[in-house]
């Protein structure tokens, strides 16, 4: 007697995933219309995905010499990483929870900003003069600029 079982994929029945140990218990018998219990203990690869997997436990039997097997277990399982408190991806959400939040505060804080203060006036600003006094171009004397402002005052004149 011997107990085997497999992972397929739960959308193609016929993709094996992984085999399963096969457990065998030598002189195992099981008087006519009497049920048993075996142990079969197994565990699936470190490097399997997460996710939904169909699991399917054979038994395999002898009845007068003959062998014959049985389905026991035919179901969708579901394969969870083995960790810790903290995974990668709760770690991402709450960060980026977090910012969200943030974001929303500072963006709330600059509307409440906007829409309590009073609209001020703006002041007017001096941004040159427009007289062209000799004295505020003394600095200009002897060079071809301040020629060139003294020709265009005498054609003015």
């Amino acid at each position: 007697m011997a107990i085997r079982a497999s992972l397929h994929l739960p959308f193609d029945h016929h993709m094996f995933v992984q085999n399963l140990t096969v457990q065998e218990f030598y002189n195992a018998s099981v008087p006519v219309s009497a049920q048993a219990t075996f142990p079969y203990i197994f565990a699936v690869s470190k490097f399997l995905q997460p996710g939904p997997f169909d699991l399917v436990g054979t038994i395999v039997y002898e009845i007068d010499q003959q062998p014959h097997q049985s389905v026991f277990y035919n179901g969708t399982i579901e394969v969870v990483e083995s960790g810790g408190f903290l995974s990668i991806e709760s770690v991402f959400l709450v960060t980026l929870g977090a910012a969200l939040v943030g974001f929303f505060g500072i963006w709330a804080y600059g509307q409440i900003q906007h829409f309590s203060k009073k609209t001020k006036r703006a002041s007017k600003v001096e941004v040159g003069t427009g007289t062209t006094d000799a004295n505020m171009d003394e600095w200009l004397q002897g060079t071809a600029y301040a020629q060139s402002l003294s020709n265009k005052s005498k054609k003015k004149k």
